[in-house]
Parts: C-alpha cells; structure tokens; sequence
C-alpha cells in the first residue's frame, strides 16, 4: 500500500475498557423475554452488508460472523428458531460461473516483494460455483451483495442466464427459488415473523467508490435506464423502500430497520490523504519549471480572454515544495475544459499536453482520495522519466478522487433517503437504528469491552480490508445497536453480545 499508509502492528494494539458495547449478563437464572415480538422465523433483507461480505469477498466465516446471524443466536433465547444462511463453499471468496471466476478471492494482510504491508488476494481457487443454483426450502438471510433498493424488487435478478450481461445478481442467483423471482418475493415465502432492512447504501456507494464515475439520476424514474456506478433518483428510492417496508410489515410482529452512513466515514475514503507525497529537492525544481509557463503564462492569457475566471485561474495553479505534504493533481471535470483551446494558437500544446492539462488542479483538504490511489500515487512512470510521476506530472484520473462537489451530490440523496427511512420506520412503528450517528462514533473511537474501536484502516478494527465493509468485531457492534432498538420498541429483553468474541482483520493466508 506504499509508504503514506502507516500500518500499526496489530499484536501491540492497546485496548481500554469501557462500557458503551458490553455485552449483558448470562449467569444462570437470567431471564430474557421476547417482549410483543415474535421472533420464531426472522428474514433479514439488504445488500453486502446484510450478507456478511468482509475483505472484498463473500465467504463463510463472514456469513456466519453476518449481523443478522449474530442477532439471529441472540434471539434464540427468545424463542428464535434456525437461521439458513445461504453459505459459500469455502472461505477463500470468489465465484465461478460454468468454471470460470467471475469474482476475485478475499483480500487478508499480507507482505509485497518489497516488504511493505498491505492487502492481497488469499491464495486458492473459489470452489463456489453459481451454475445449477435455484434453491428450495427454507431461506432467512436475504443479503445480496451488490443490491440496489430497486433490485429487490426486480424479477429476473437471480436468473443465471442474465449474469453475463449484467441483468442479473450472482449472488442472488446461488438462492433465488426461481428464475424470475424476486428478493422480496422469496423473503416474504418464508412467511417471516420478525424482519431487518437495510437498503440504499448502494444506491449511492458505487458512485462515491467510483470517484463520480456516474450519473446523478435525480429526475429519472427509470431506475432500468441507470448505469452501475449512478446515484438513484430520491422518489424511485422513496417509492421503492415505501413497497419494501410496507410488505414486510405486513405480515410479521414487527422489524428492525437502518438508515444509510457517511462515506466520509469509511476508510476507503480516510486512509489516503490529499497530499501524501514527500518530494526531493532536485524532482521539485524540474516539476516547478515544467509548470511555470503554465502558472505565469497560459492561465493569465486564458484569464484576460475571458476562457477563465480569477478564482479558476487561482484554483488551476500546481506548485511544489521539497519535503513532506506535497498534494496530488487530479483530473476535475467540474472545471472548464481547456484541451481544444491549448491545442490552437496561441499555444499550440501537442494534444498529450493539452489532455493532461486540459483539467489539470492539485487537490485540497475536502477532496477524497479513494483507497486503492495508493497503491501507485507517487511512483514513476515507467519510461517517463525522472519527473514522471503518478498524482503528479501525471494527475489522478477522476476515478480516484471525490471532489467536494460529488460529495455534495451523495450527501444530499443520503440525508433524502436517511429521512425516507425513518419517516416509514415511524409510519410502520418499527425499530430504528441510526448507522449513520454509529459510524461516526467509530470514526471518533468507539469504546468497547474489547478496547476502543476505531476506522483506522487496518488497525482501528472495525472495518475490514476493503475499506467498506465491518469486521466481524464491527458486525457485532450494529447487531447490539439493533437489539438496543429492538428491546426499546418491543419491550423485550434480548441479550447483547461481547465485542471482544469477534475477530478484526485477518493478518495472515488462513
């Protein structure tokens, strides 16, 4: 992961005790109620996170380490029955379609050739093959990693002939009871007595993982024109997450749903500071000199045309510094393109020039770099020469950057969805967990009988090694937050769990 991302050796790791997440008590005579719940046959819904997808991958220490199974164990001292995961074949990830992997394996904390930390692929090949796979019988865990509100409501979804294309989840296709069959639809089969939602973090989560690489789709009602990486219009979520909770409270004592947290929270989008370069002198004054015509020159002369404003002319300037702190370029497409203008005169850029300046700025304090930048950010490119350097002379491509702007579009279909979600969680007079208000607790540190659980990248613990998704130690906190809301709707008495009895990453190949 290069040298800007500091990794704490894991085994020195100082926990302190405290008591917002102990679990409660389970000497002999406890006594634990259900409350006005029914907890016999508890379906969860939602997506990865609903699923137990951790490390990039969905494996079986993860599903079984998935919130919902770890409320599921608690509710069987209330009266809770099995909980039918649709379990992965082994715990290496990945998945093969007619033999080939169509998924990569899981990600642990492994060493590179050149000895610094970071995460890999565990080796093996994924046995888990999504062929022959309508299921029957008895499902609880509807977690589909990938999901999008609308998805679940979508037949077709979990029919393998559409996975090549995109038309269709794998996932979903390993336990869908019939080609077109719907999420929902299959839930609700189960005749469920008590359920969890959690829906929406994708609806926004590819477009910020994507650096923006997408379509803001507010205004389009046609979630089946959307691309992967779009952000789904507020009134197609609305309308969506309203049938959702509407049919599952239908039929069931009651339920549990959750709203959808910051980005700005997660470690994917943390862990990679804006300017993480440590320049050399000499690399300094060739970089300098190289953009010093640029600086002084091309962007007044566009300023005095009118190409640009005084502010853009401000924001455009790239300088650098010897020692520690340097900020990255990065490729705006916020700002006015100015490739077709440097091609002609007066300039006359070559089109390679005029490309790589053509919405050229460094980066600032509110621009988040995405996780995987740092896995080239400030190496050389190969052939280019001394001052040919990655976030650089050569600047970040959109794809590797959240800018304010994008921030602010993910932000606003958020806080709609969050207000979506708790006005129906209301209606419904079902439990409400706030993830979003958890996850900033864990980003300030969160205390735990286990010490205190944080989202720093690797070492804090609650967050596994894509950046996204929780450890098991994280899954345990958002079941106890959920059996809190629970017991406080439903008048029950379902015991919390111990942190401290789940892992965090895995540091090694097992």
């Amino acid at each position: 992961m290069k040298k800007y991302i500091k990794y704490l050796a894991l085994a020195s790791l100082v926990f302190t005790s405290c008591d917002p997440e102990f679990n409660d008590s389970v000497e002999d005579g406890d006594f634990y109620t259900a409350g006005e719940a029914d907890f016999s046959n508890f379906v969860s819904v939602g997506n990865s996170l609903t699923a137990g997808f951790a490390d990039n991958a969905l494996y079986i220490e993860g599903q079984k380490n998935s919130f919902p199974n770890i409320m599921a164990q608690q509710f069987k001292r209330v009266g809770g029955g099995d909980f039918v995961q649709p379990l992965m074949n082994d715990n290496l990830g990945g998945l093969l379609l007619n033999g080939n992997q169509i998924a990569d394996t899981r990600l642990v904390l492994g060493v590179n050739a050149e000895g610094n930390p970071g995460p890999r692929n565990i080796s093996g090949t994924p046995t888990t093959d999504i062929t022959n796979s309508i299921h029957g019988g008895q499902m609880n865990n509807f977690g589909v990693p990938g999901a999008k509100s609308f998805h679940l409501v979508a037949p077709g979804y979990g029919n393998v002939a559409g996975v090549p294309v995109g038309a269709a989840n794998p996932y979903f296709v390993r336990f869908a009871s019939a080609e077109e069959a719907t999420v929902i639809g299959d839930a609700m089969a189960q005749n469920p007595s008590f359920f969890s939602l959690w829906i929406g973090n994708n609806d926004i989560l590819g477009y910020a993982t994507s650096g923006g690489v997408g379509v803001n789709q507010q205004g389009n009602l046609d979630p089946t024109t959307y691309g992967g990486n779009d952000i789904t219009d507020i009134n197609v979520f609305g309308s969506v997450y309203s049938d959702l909770i509407e049919t599952l409270a239908s039929n069931t004592s009651g339920g549990v749903v959750y709203n959808i947290p910051d980005v700005t929270n997660i470690p994917f989008f943390t862990t990679v500071p804006a300017n993480p370069l440590p320049l050399d002198e000499t690399t300094v004054t060739i970089l300098n000199a190289t953009f010093q015509a640029y600086n002084e020159q091309v962007l007044p002369g566009l300023q005095q045309q009118g190409v640009l404003t005084e502010e853009e002319v401000a924001l455009r300037q790239i300088n650098f510094q010897a020692g520690p702190g340097n900020f990255v370029t990065i490729v705006d497409e916020d700002l006015t393109d100015l490739t077709q203008i440097l091609q002609g005169a007066p300039f006359n850029l070559s089109p390679e020039q005029a490309q790589t300046l053509g919405q050229l700025r460094q980066a600032n304090e509110t621009d988040l770099i995405v996780l995987p930048a740092a896995n080239f950010i400030g190496s050389q490119v190969e052939g280019g020469g001394v001052s040919a350097i990655n976030g650089v002379s050569v600047p970040l491509g959109d794809q590797w950057v959240l800018t304010a702007t994008e921030q602010a579009e993910i932000n606003q279909a958020r806080v709609a969805y969050n207000g979506i979600i708790q006005a129906l969680a209301n209606q419904h007079n079902v439990a409400f967990v706030d993830v979003d208000m958890l996850l900033q607790e864990v980003a300030e540190g969160l205390p735990t009988d286990s010490g205190v659980l944080t989202s720093e990248f690797a070492a804090g613990g609650a967050f596994s090694l894509d950046g996204v998704h929780l450890t098991p130690r994280g899954y345990s906190v958002i079941a106890n937050r959920a059996i809190d809301a629970i017991n406080e709707k439903y008048g029950s008495s379902v015991p919390r769990v111990n942190p401290g009895d789940f892992r965090t990453i895995q540091p090694s190949n097992n």
